[in-house]
């Protein structure tokens, strides 16, 4: 029965997943989520319902649109096996259950991050908000107000913190150092990890985007490079993998 409602979340999940891609990919732009219906950016083709089917359908057109036979981006089903994925992994750690609800909101509002970074340079202002309004309501149901409003406080010092750090960058080298999103997103880090976990996501987001920057930097010959999703994979680790705070300080004091 659980590999059954297993399954069952995935497939909830990926849809999730097909429909975070049409906001990632849209709501940067100033469009309307809900029209006009899905369609291939590069001919207007209206997707009919069996070419919106998550992953199968990109598999069986061969990742091309069926009419104009463009090139289907791989992120449209790469985002939706993630989403499936993490939705499902949600369910294994946390069953049906309040803590499972608090996951997939993190779940969904760091997709939408991740999507819109890659595509646009952007992080929606929109996104987060209705993210940290959830946790909050979230956090209320689990705990009460005392836990929601502490979730809030941390939210406010972690994003000090970041700005103060985007302040000293911009100085060091002359010109902006890191993008406002980035910076707001560390407010919704600080409300589910609290601001020492937070701030632990900055050095492991950098750990982790170091070498793939160096990467594109050598293929693509850009000096832009999105923070976002590297910041997000860290959360990912962070809360999908709890850490405990003491016992780092305990290992940098032991050596």
């Amino acid at each position: 029965m659980e590999i059954y409602y297993t399954i069952i979340v995935f497939v909830f999940g990926a849809l999730f997943g097909s429909f975070f891609n049409v906001v990632g990919y849209r709501l940067p732009k100033g469009e309307s989520i809900v029209f006009p219906a899905s369609h291939c950016p590069n001919c207007n083709h209206k997707l009919s319902g069996w070419e919106l089917i998550p992953i199968l359908s990109f598999l069986c057109l061969g990742g091309k649109c069926k009419k104009c036979k463009q090139k289907i981006s791989w992120m449209y089903p790469a985002f939706e096996f993630i989403t499936g994925s993490l939705f499902a992994l949600s369910y294994v750690l946390y069953g049906f259950s309040i803590n499972f609800v608090i996951a997939i909101t993190v779940v969904s509002t760091l997709l939408i991050v991740i999507i819109s970074d890659l595509r646009y340079f952007i992080i929606p202002d929109e996104v987060l908000l209705i993210g940290s309004i959830l946790l909050l309501l979230e956090y209320c149901v689990q705990g009460g107000w005392e836990q929601a409003f502490q979730a809030l406080i941390n939210g406010v010092i972690a994003f000090g913190i970041m700005f103060a750090i985007k302040c000293f960058g911009d100085r060091l080298f002359k010109k902006e150092s890191m993008g406002g999103g980035d910076i707001k997103l560390l407010f919704f880090f600080g409300m589910l990890l609290g601001w020492p976990l937070s701030i632990l996501s900055i050095f492991l987001a950098s750990f982790i985007g170091l070498p793939i920057s160096l990467f594109i930097l050598y293929k693509k010959k850009t000096h832009v490079i999105p923070f976002g999703p590297f910041l997000s994979v860290a959360a990912f680790l962070l809360f999908f993998l709890p850490i405990d705070m003491n016992m780092i300080i305990d290992l940098l004091i032991l050596k």
